[in-house]
């Protein structure tokens, strides 16, 4: 049998539950990483807060836990990679099984539960797979390398491939054919 740390920052006791079905309990607590979790271009750091808000419920099978946790990661934008952090609200919900109850990958142990691996799971998942700075982010320009940023008003004119340049002397989108049509007529 598997002991659980029983005075881990995420271990919570149910000894008062149970085997009571329709008793609750109610905790909120802050647990500060001893460890990063999560190893993509964004993760929530060492010495990070966690903040819980955790329902405990007795039921027939064990202590159902539900709960949210607000944390915050933090990294590079996966577009013109500058340093962001972010809030994020994790929602978890997991049946801790009274041992030799029911076949579950949570169980309860010596009248406790213990939330790390849940709440890790649940937290690292939502980390997003491609984390940008704001939604329309430009990000490195592929020749400088430098971040590109919203339009100050003047433009630059990208390099036209010469297969089409052709084209340019038909029409232009922002209506500079016009203008150069009505050169050729005055001249």
């Amino acid at each position: 049998m598997v002991r659980s740390r029983l005075n881990g920052p995420f271990v919570l006791p149910v000894r008062d539950i149970v085997r009571k079905p329709g008793e609750m309990r109610e905790h909120d607590f802050t647990v500060t990483l001893p460890e990063a979790w999560g190893e993509g271009i964004v993760s929530y750091e060492a010495g990070s807060q966690l903040d819980f808000d955790v329902r405990l419920e007795s039921v027939h099978e064990g202590i159902l836990v539900s709960g949210t946790v607000d944390a915050e990661y933090s990294g590079v934008c996966g577009r013109c990679l500058i340093d962001i952090a972010r809030p994020v609200e994790v929602e978890f919900q997991e049946l801790f099984a009274y041992p030799g109850e029911e076949e579950t990958d949570f169980e309860v142990q010596d009248d406790h539960v213990d939330l790390e691996t849940l709440v890790r799971d649940a937290a690292v998942l939502s980390l997003p797979f491609q984390p940008v700075c704001q939604p329309d982010c430009l990000g490195l320009d592929p020749v400088t390398g430098e971040r590109l940023t919203e339009s100050t008003g003047t433009e630059q004119a990208a390099p036209i491939d010469p297969r089409w340049s052709a084209l340019q002397n038909i029409t232009d989108q922002d209506g500079k054919a016009e203008s150069r049509a009505a050169e050729k007529e005055e001249s």
